[in-house]
């Protein structure tokens, strides 16, 4: 129904860029998004254990009605501190809600629990998460890397390496959805013991492997496999989904919770109490909005389906583990497992 843009990468919607910075001794790292000019932006939080920084701001009711930059991180609390490196850098440049005479950069931000993966945190006195943040704020463009990289890159499920991952797709209208994930799941985004993918319906050509869904289906596929010791706070997926046309906070909540449902079709279970499950939406305006009934149903579905390809992706573009990862990538499972 949809074709991606032309890069299938949430950089297909025009108004934004994406720049990455990780360790891969820390084995953990950042993602920032920086938008061309504020812009309008909300979030949805399913999982029961988030870890946030200025999501309050994102209410309908609230003043603020535009953001210059949305941040993931891994570290945990600790990673929070990223947002405070892409403000330094925006700050820098001139970008800020303006008060009292001052810039102040508007930069939520939202992080997962990869602090038991085997990387080195013994960091010091203060985390590397702020200088993480500014290096991959000063690094965003248009292209970028998939897989074990930024905010994926000590990232797991229950069944095998997280990652980074990105989707995109052209409505109807002509307006572009993108998303943007990290998956650091509880739940796994694989069917039983294969490596075919819960979003397999949902592929476009062979962007995650072009497997489908197994034949015969297994028996024992609605078991739920997660990580053998879940607790709260230490998993989580966080995402983003933007599009190009224009939408006000109250719009866009609906919109982050349309894109929920690509964490449902993706991964399994999720929403879980030992998640942190999140989706921030924003919209760059480069587009007028005005949608019809049958239009705004379009980019609600569209959605949750780009959602879903995008957390495919970052699994599949997930780098062969290093000794002290926690799990193996999709890549290393093997054929003998579909």
């Amino acid at each position: 129904m949809w074709t991606p843009g032309p890069r299938n990468l949430i950089t297909d919607v025009a108004g934004l860029l994406v720049g990455h910075a990780g360790d891969e001794r820390l084995l953990s790292g950042t993602t920032a998004v920086l938008f061309d000019r504020p812009a309008s932006a909300a979030v949805e939080i399913l999982g029961g254990a988030p870890g946030t920084r200025d999501t309050e701001l994102l209410a309908p009711q609230n003043l603020v009605q535009g953001v210059d930059a949305l941040v993931l991180s891994g570290g945990s609390a600790f990673g929070l501190d990223a947002a405070s490196g892409v403000q330094s850098h925006l700050r820098s440049v001139g970008r800020g809600f303006e008060v009292a005479g001052q810039r102040v950069p508007i930069v939520p931000g939202a992080i997962l629990f990869d602090l038991a993966n085997g990387g080195d945190k013994d960091w010091g006195l203060h985390s590397p998460y702020r200088e993480l943040g500014l290096a991959a704020a000063e690094s965003a463009g248009l292209d970028f890397a998939l897989g074990s990289i930024g905010a994926g890159l000590g990232a797991t499920t229950a069944t095998c390496r997280g990652g980074l991952g990105s989707a995109s797709a052209i409505l109807s209208n002509g307006a572009t959805v993108g998303a943007l994930v990290a998956v650091n799941a509880v739940g796994s985004p694989l069917i039983g013991e294969s490596r075919h993918f819960w979003a397999s319906p949902f592929e476009i050509g062979d962007e995650f492997g072009g497997l489908g869904l197994p034949n015969p289906y297994p028996a024992d596929a609605v078991r739920p496999r997660t990580k053998l010791d879940p607790r709260p706070g230490t998993n989580t997926t966080i995402a983003i989904i933007a599009t190009d046309l224009t939408a006000s906070k109250a719009e866009l909540k609906r919109l982050a919770v349309a894109a929920h449902d690509g964490f449902t079709r993706a991964l399994y279970p999720a929403h879980t109490d030992f998640d942190g499950d999140l989706i921030f939406a924003a919209a760059t305006g480069a587009r007028p909005a005005q949608l019809s009934p049958g239009e705004l149903l379009e980019l609600s579905s569209a959605a949750g389906a780009v959602m879903a390809r995008a957390i495919a992706r970052g699994v599949f573009h997930a780098a062969t583990a290093p000794l002290y990862a926690a799990r193996p990538a999709w890549r290393d499972l093997g054929a003998a497992a579909d």
